[in-house]
């Protein structure tokens, strides 16, 4: 079997650092090539997946310059990339909106992953495509949907790719965006009432500047709070894997939480509030806490008592990249089964003339 895994074209597979869906891309892709699976890997040119890369664009674009011109070369990329698949791939697996609207010239199945909370405008365009095969990420987003076509795959990610320390240090961590929804600002209250450092990674978007100078920096002392900027792999793992527990004090409905299965994975508790896939993820005295205040999360971290080693555990039970993978390819093998393809003459038609190919 070959399958096309189309990424969007702003973020190398896998990211350097920011990049959810393209850290999906590039597990789901080795998952994959592990059980038997022809991949091709449809990204930025600088991306290093170990698979096929093909690619219009040879450098990743992040953060986004000027957000309609960028649209457009996601359009472009996109387009492209199921033109060139639908010649020679038995599945095409898309991860971003626009290669729905190409999916009208495809006759091979394809599958469509939904990575972000609901969003109507979105939601309409999706009800326009019901023949499309659409999975999410938790059964919490898929609540927020009404595509007839809907199954439920949890993210895996290589738990062995993580590092795993039994004996911890000393501080709290929070990873991700710093934006409200995430709840930097409910850390650093967490961390004060605790009393127990707090060191906190992630990207500052334009839209949230505003928020990163007064409701986090004024907090920031080097000290009890400490920004360590945008974390790469090597920074990541090092603060999750000697973290004492993860913070993940959500306000908003959370489609997945990748950084809470990366904590797991190093053996790191997570303390959370519920909120979207929360109750899905954590497993509550098990690999970690779900609380309903803060108050509740400081009386969790005082009083700690989960083994790490159970937490690392529970991870490779249920969000190991192998897992995610057994699941895709059924999925794949049900639609390749359910129809007979015949490719259109649109095939032919190519719309870049000289794609670029990584190896």
């Amino acid at each position: 079997m070959r399958v096309a895994l189309i990424a969007p074209p702003f973020i190398s597979v896998p990211p350097k650092r920011y990049g959810g869906t393209e850290l999906f891309v590039g597990c789901l892709a080795e998952g994959l090539k592990q059980r038997g699976v022809d991949v091709v890997v449809y990204a930025t040119g600088d991306s290093t997946v170990d698979a096929e890369v093909r690619y219009l664009y040879p450098q990743s674009e992040w953060p986004l310059q000027g957000e309609i011109f960028s649209n457009l070369k996601d359009v472009n990329h996109t387009f492209w990339a199921v033109s060139d698949a639908m010649r020679d791939c038995d599945v095409i697996h898309l991860n971003n909106a626009p290669g729905l609207a190409a999916s009208r010239f495809v006759n091979a199945p394809i599958v469509y992953t939904v990575h972000h909370p609901h969003q109507a405008i979105l939601s309409d365009f999706y009800t326009a495509y019901p023949e499309i095969n659409y999975v999410t990420i938790s059964d919490s987003q898929k609540s927020f949907e009404a595509m007839p076509k809907m199954t439920t795959i949890h993210h895996g990610i290589s738990i062995d790719d993580y590092p795993f320390r039994d004996k911890k240090q000393p501080y709290l961590s929070f990873i991700g965006r710093l934006a409200p929804v995430k709840g930097p600002h409910i850390a650093i209250e967490i961390a004060k009432k605790s009393g127990i450092p707090l060191k906190i990674a992630g990207e500052i978007q334009p839209l949230f500047k505003e928020y990163f100078e007064t409701q986090v920096e004024p907090h920031i002392d080097g000290k009890l709070i400490e920004y360590i900027g945008e974390a790469d792999k090597q920074i990541k793992d090092d603060l999750l894997s000697n973290s004492m527990a993860l913070l993940f004090p959500i306000e908003w409905n959370e489609p997945f939480g990748l950084v809470m299965i990366e904590a797991m994975a190093c053996g790191t508790p997570v303390i959370a509030f519920p909120g979207g896939s929360v109750a899905e993820v954590v497993s509550d005295g098990i690999s970690g806490y779900v609380c309903a205040s803060p108050d509740e999360m400081v009386e969790r971290i005082k009083n700690l008592s989960i083994p790490n080693a159970i937490v690392r555990q529970y991870a490779k039970q249920y969000f190991s990249v192998e897992r995610m993978a057994k699941k895709y390819l059924s999925l794949y093998e049900s639609l390749r089964d359910d129809v007979d393809v015949v490719l259109p003459e649109a095939a032919a038609i190519s719309l870049a003339a000289d794609p670029g190919t990584a190896a």
